[in-house]
């Protein structure tokens, strides 16, 4: 199986029907089992595998999704580039509810999360300091931007969940210039770069956080009616974007394990760990 474009967000997207001729599969991993079944289908006669990320009936929570079983499935199908849209409040007052931001930067506040796959008998140092790809990114940002929505690029902070943020918590957030505030890109950004897969986050701004006294607290039911007026951009978005997802991957994120292992070769065949033998380290496996 070799689908190049994969696809983790909400169940919206999907109910959207941007995704023609549609199969699911269920995609083993030693990791335990994706959040769903792995649609594959076309978008615009353009092969893509999509993932919902908390399930298709939202059953898991941020700090219980299966991060490394739903990178590792898309790895296995061959997804070379990853395009994760996400919920996010938003920290500053020129980002707006229903602007789209495209994450350049991260910041990782989680503590509860598997974000490694090197994690037993191997040591791996992949580089970080760019999360996202650049180049996936800046074409995402100039479709977005055809759309005619307001968008904007800006840093992404990852916090535990699954409780919003206190006020003061916001207001630090904000002293530290970050703009937006989310619950799960930073495990999937950590973990496609383990899998040398180009990741672009498209995310949408449901509410201001909490720092925002002049508006209601963030509510359930206020991010839900913003999630819904942004189902329909961001499917147009993603159909739009898919096809023109055919450049040469010359990036960082394709190569980002040629030295970032540590451990000898030989060492990880003796060990056996088919963890990572089994897709991540094809270049030294023979």
């Amino acid at each position: 199986m070799s689908i190049k474009i994969g696809i983790i967000g909400g169940s919206g997207l999907y109910n959207v029907g941007i995704i023609k001729d549609t199969e699911e599969i269920n995609v083993e991993t030693p990791f335990g089992k994706p959040s769903d079944k792995i649609t594959l289908g076309k978008i615009d006669g353009i092969d893509v595998a999509f993932l919902p990320r908390h399930g298709k009936n939202h059953q898991f929570p941020p700090h219980k999704v299966n991060y490394r079983a739903n990178v590792f499935a898309m790895k296995e199908c061959g997804v070379e580039y990853l395009i994760s849209t996400a919920a996010v409040g938003s920290l500053k007052k020129e980002i707006k509810p229903c602007d789209f931001v495209i994450a350049n930067q991260l910041i990782d506040r989680t503590s509860k999360r598997d974000t490694t796959f090197f994690d037993e008998g191997i040591v791996v140092h992949a580089g970080f300091a760019n999360p996202f790809c650049k180049n996936l990114s800046d074409l995402t940002y100039d479709v977005v931007k055809q759309q005619g929505v307001d968008v904007h690029i800006g840093t992404y902070i990852c916090m535990e969940g699954p409780q919003f943020s206190t006020r003061a918590e916001s207001n630090l957030y904000r002293s530290w210039n970050v703009d937006v505030i989310g619950m799960t890109l930073a495990p999937e950004a950590k973990l496609a770069r383990e899998a040398e897969i180009c990741l672009c986050g498209i995310l949408t701004v449901t509410d201001y956080d909490c720092w925002y006294e002049g508006e209601e607290d963030v509510t359930v039911a206020s991010v839900v009616e913003n999630l819904k007026k942004n189902d329909k951009n961001m499917a147009s978005i993603i159909k739009k974007l898919v096809p023109k997802i055919k450049y040469e991957r010359i990036c960082e994120c394709k190569r980002a394990l040629e030295y970032a292992v540590i451990t000898p070769p030989d060492q990880i065949i003796k060990r056996g760990n088919q963890q990572v033998n089994r897709i991540l380290l094809k270049r030294f496996i023979k």
